[in-house]
């Protein structure tokens, strides 16, 4: 069992030396945090959507923002977009799941703001459809996916997609690059 343990690490490991060795992904975490700045500085809002795991991490990055990161500051307007269950059981419900995210955008999203769906895949209904309205009324769209970037890839500005087909390191990789973008958007704005 020690050697699966070691093994499963050094997978980690291993896909974050992908990451750290690809200079176009370093370069789009670079561009993607100077917009989210410039969001925020405008006065616009970064909008977190994901299913399951990445809702978990949606859910987090946008704590970050909204809380506080390394900086005892002033809160983020930042916000994943599941945490309204009542909502998000109505529409479902109602509309069905595939609008969860697209509905919602289209009634709290307005142009300059972010949105950041995350997807392992890039292929979520629920998320393409939330980019596709959000790239509609003119927000900033950028994706968080696995390698390939699925349906997502052509609806993102910005395409942050980890080169790894298996889940677990890709959300360790998501948080990994969520948690660097929001120590920098915190150290250019505070």
């Amino acid at each position: 069992m020690q050697q699966k343990i070691k093994d499963i690490i050094q997978a980690s490991i291993d896909t974050k030396m992908k990451v750290l060795n690809d200079p176009a992904m370093i370069q789009t975490i670079e561009q993607l945090t100077e917009k989210i700045v410039a969001a925020f500085k405008a006065g616009n809002k970064v909008l977190f959507c994901g299913n399951g795991g990445s809702a978990a991490d949606a859910q987090h990055l946008a704590a970050e923002f909204s809380g506080r990161f390394y900086t005892d500051r002033n809160p983020l307007p930042s916000e994943a977009l599941h945490c309204n269950t009542s909502y998000l059981t109505a529409v479902a419900n109602d509309y069905g799941y595939d609008v969860v995210y697209s509905r919602i955008i289209k009634g709290s999203g307005k142009a300059g703001d972010v949105l950041i769906g995350l997807s392992t895949s890039g292929n979520s209904v629920n998320i393409t459809n939330g980019l596709q309205t959000a790239r509609e009324i003119g927000m900033i769209t950028a994706g968080f996916t696995g390698e390939g970037g699925g349906k997502m890839k052509a609806l993102c500005d910005y395409l942050i997609d980890v080169p790894s087909k298996d889940t677990p390191r890709i959300q360790e990789c998501h948080i990994t690059i969520g948690h660097i973008i929001c120590q920098l958007v915190e150290e250019q704005l505070f």
